[in-house]
């Protein structure tokens, strides 16, 4: 195969635009940011946690905690990947009773959030948790529904959505799909695979 053919989706103004509605939604739903607290995944979710977190502040004006959890202990498939080398979640308060927003950029089979749900009550007991997703592409593999989502972005199983968050100017979301050895696209636009 060749390279894969990207397809941008989102740039930086539309990624602002996608969580300044999340950060709002959240805020509605939750009627303020009183109880909040926003929990990043490792690694990709953990930027966008920041963002979240910091817009709410802006929106509210009160401060929202924010920490990392890293999930990979708890993945269904630790015999394929190995044991993780080490543990970087880093929830510096207590999550008993809070309503915890679990951060990720990309949904995809729900397996990566299972894990995270079963870390996280692992550390407390939150009241609740709510999970905020940047892309939800489809292809779900458990029973598992976001409660605030940027973009649904339908995919096929073959291509692969790339987050990429760093200073505004340089964030940006885009599909990588994979092309024939002519350099034909093997999927098609809509997720169909090329005829």
């Amino acid at each position: 195969m060749n390279a894969p053919r990207t397809v941008a989706i989102l740039d930086a103004g539309d990624i602002r635009r996608c969580l300044t509605r999340i950060a709002h939604e959240i805020l509605e739903r939750n009627r303020g940011s009183e109880d909040l607290a926003v929990i990043g995944i490792q690694t990709g979710g953990v930027p966008i946690a920041r963002r979240l977190a910091s817009l709410l502040r802006q929106i509210d004006g009160h401060p929202v905690p924010c920490g990392v959890l890293d999930a990979r202990a708890h993945r269904d498939d630790i015999a394929e990947r190995g044991q993780p080398e080490s543990i970087d979640t880093d929830i510096p308060f207590d999550i008993a009773d809070k309503v915890v927003v679990l951060v990720d950029e990309v949904l995809y089979t729900g397996r990566t959030i299972r894990a995270a749900m079963d870390a996280l009550v692992e550390i407390g007991r939150p009241q609740v948790i709510q999970l905020a997703v940047l892309i939800d592409r489809g292809h779900r593999e458990l029973p598992i529904r976001p409660d605030f989502v940027g973009r649904n972005i339908p995919t096929h199983r073959l291509e692969r959505v790339c987050v990429e968050i760093g200073v505004d100017s340089d964030d940006r979301v885009y599909i990588e799909r994979p092309c024939d050895a002519n350099g034909n696209g093997i999927v098609a636009e809509g997720g169909r695979h090329d005829d």
